[in-house]
């Protein structure tokens, strides 16, 4: 059989597909400009709208009345309430994505706060045990990551005077540190 404007609803009731592909092929255009209205550039969306819509129109065309709207209007219709829903769930994904990025940021802040006050306090514990020069000079090799050059520019001595220092100092913090943990 045929479909036509004229008999496509009473195919779709009785479950024809090549009704469905009539929808497709006559309405298409219409249900996804309708579509992309109110879900601009999300592709992948939009297929999956597309879907829906069309599996309503199959699921539901029991409810569609002849005598009240156009079946064009009536698919418009749905496809105008689907693609909203979809722009509404996206929104939501999208709100809680955020909430959950800024979760994620907020505990990652606290527990590097935490991590940066424990160290900071054990750390300074442990270079109390050195001269007041050698923890600047622990300080900034190790902590601001300057070079043995650049410290040596700095401090107006040769570099083989500061490896000497950070190896003692390191012999130092190591016997404080065992002298810490064994009592």
């Amino acid at each position: 059989m045929k479909i036509t404007e004229e008999n496509v609803a009473e195919q779709l009731l009785v479950k024809n597909e090549k009704a469905l592909f009539f929808i497709v092929d006559e309405y298409g255009s219409i249900i996804k400009s309708i579509i992309k209205k109110y879900l601009g550039n999300l592709e992948i969306i939009q297929d999956e709208c597309l879907d829906d819509v069309l599996l309503l129109v199959w699921q539901n065309i029991a409810s569609y009345d002849k005598n009240k709207n156009s079946l064009k209007n009536w698919i418009a219709a749905i496809t105008k309430y689907k693609s909203i829903d979809y722009q509404r769930q996206y929104k939501k994904f999208l709100h809680q994505q955020e909430i959950e990025e800024h979760m994620l940021v907020d505990f990652n802040n606290a527990e590097t706060k935490i991590m940066e006050n424990t160290l900071s306090s054990e750390t300074e514990q442990l270079l109390s045990s050195l001269k007041k020069e050698d923890q600047l000079l622990f300080l900034q090799h190790y902590g601001e990551q300057k070079s043995i050059e650049e410290l040596a520019k700095e401090h107006g001595v040769h570099r083989s005077v500061l490896y000497n220092r950070l190896s003692r100092g390191r012999k130092k913090l190591r016997t404080a540190f065992r002298n810490r943990f064994n009592n």
